[in-house]
């Protein structure tokens, strides 16, 4: 697995994930509890909270659902943060990851690894030999 730098661009997404779920957080129903941040390779930033519920959408979903509807269809880096107290940032759902490949095959992910350290990494990274639909690629 490759790992890339975390630039200051990156610190700012990081900072920017976390806001839009500290604005949001929901602790009464958990309908809210984690905000995403998706840089496009032009430099626009789109942000996103999760919306739970029986069909709910994760964080990365929304936030890339709303860069799509502002016209933007290349992307350069994701990062999900958790709104609770413990903080820190998350890695991408399965249903996520296969997400990102269908959308944003090219995309990086900022995540802590398993000792807590924040890296990037590219998405494919993080979900070997993925269903690829051939209409996709």
């Amino acid at each position: 697995m490759e790992y890339f730098e975390i630039t200051e661009q990156d610190k700012e997404l990081i900072a920017l994930a976390g806001e839009v779920i500290e604005k949001n957080y929901d602790d009464k129903t958990y309908n809210h509890t984690v905000g995403s941040a998706v840089r496009c390779r032009d430099g626009s930033i789109f942000l996103g909270v999760n919306c739970d519920g029986v069909h709910g959408s994760c964080a990365e979903f929304i936030s890339i659902g709303a860069a799509i509807t502002a016209g933007h269809r290349e992307f350069d880096t994701i990062v999900a943060s958790r709104g609770d107290s413990r903080g820190g940032l998350l890695p991408p759902c399965g249903n996520c990851r296969q997400m990102l490949l269908e959308y944003c095959r090219d995309v990086k992910v900022i995540l802590n690894d398993s000792g807590g350290n924040i890296v990037k990494v590219r998405v494919e990274d993080l979900l070997p030999l993925p269903y690829i639909h051939s209409e996709f690629f």
